[in-house]
């Protein structure tokens, strides 16, 4: 190689100069970026940090500007009387109950119906998949009146049947299985296991259910903060106060009038502890989920 061909490859000092100046304009946008999405970050925060705090501090500090995010003088004041006064533990313990059963239906149902209607080839399973997906754009509220009276005439309302009656069934959850047995399962597995003589049962339960853990981890969890967070239906179907579920009890620190901030936050963080320990359990299967369902793109 000649020394004229060295000095063509090497490039240039204005080329150096370029390739630095897109460097620094490349990081200084990756800072930019980053900086942006830890503000965002912290504003959605503040609000939890606010709450904790709220249910340590005393009602004068509480109305006190500008707001103080650590305590100054903390107290457990309202934690006991949250716990003393009102049956916030019987709430808890029904919203649980409620939640983890509907938990259970749903992701058995969703199983089932997402594998049959993904694996199995029929003419009518295109147009009975599609008025399931249909139901998923009727709000609950059109059919909950009468499915009260449904819940009336089967003598259910005040008890936990009478929840799970309008939870034991989520049309996207049957979405969810379906694109994963779609994309995750081959046709191939299944066809060699029906020629080594497994039934179907023995498929569904040795080999679809264990390809299935993940997605069915992430519906377990959107199933559970579902029924967990689920108002209007407990509000109208609970009517005596052992039956309450937590959401409906938290409504009970608000009156017309004013609102009880301090034992509200108190009962509110003390809420929180199911939801962060369930997500904390089962957020690797939930982002395992989410990310195998064909929806990213």
């Amino acid at each position: 190689m000649t020394m004229d061909t060295m000095r063509t490859i090497e490039p240039t000092a204005d080329e150096l100069a370029e390739g630095r100046r897109l460097r620094r304009k490349k990081q200084a946008t990756n800072l930019a970026i980053d900086v942006f999405l830890l503000i965002v970050s912290i504003m959605m925060l503040l609000p939890l940090v606010f709450l904790v705090a709220n249910a340590f501090k005393t009602p004068a500090e509480m109305l006190s500007w500008p707001p103080t995010i650590i305590p100054r003088d903390p107290t457990i004041a309202n934690f006991s009387a949250v716990l003393g006064e009102t049956p916030l533990l019987r709430w808890i313990g029904n919203s649980i109950a409620f939640a983890v059963l509907s938990t259970i239906a749903i992701v058995a149902t969703s199983a089932i119906a997402g594998y049959v209607f993904g694996k199995f080839r029929f003419r009518t399973m295109n147009i009975l998949f599609a008025l399931f997906l249909a139901t998923a754009i009727v709000p609950f509220e059109v059919y909950m009146i009468p499915l009260y009276f449904q819940a009336k005439s089967l003598g259910i309302l005040n008890s936990l049947w009478g929840l799970l009656l309008g939870y034991l069934v989520m049309s996207f959850g049957i979405f969810l299985v379906r694109q994963n047995v779609i994309h995750s399962i081959p046709d191939e597995l299944l066809e060699a296991a029906r020629i080594d003589g497994a039934g179907e049962f023995w498929i569904f339960f040795r080999i679809v259910l264990p390809l299935l853990r993940g997605a069915l981890g992430a519906l377990a969890v959107l199933a559970f903060f579902q029924a967990w967070t689920a108002f209007a239906w407990p509000m109208i179907v609970a009517t005596t106060r052992s039956s309450y579920t937590i959401e409906v009890g938290l409504a009970l620190f608000q009156t017309g009038f004013t609102v009880d901030l301090g034992r509200l936050s108190a009962a509110s963080a003390t809420v929180l502890i199911p939801s962060i320990l369930l997500f904390v359990l089962l957020r690797r299967n939930f982002v395992q989920g989410v990310a195998s369902t064909g929806l990213k793109e």
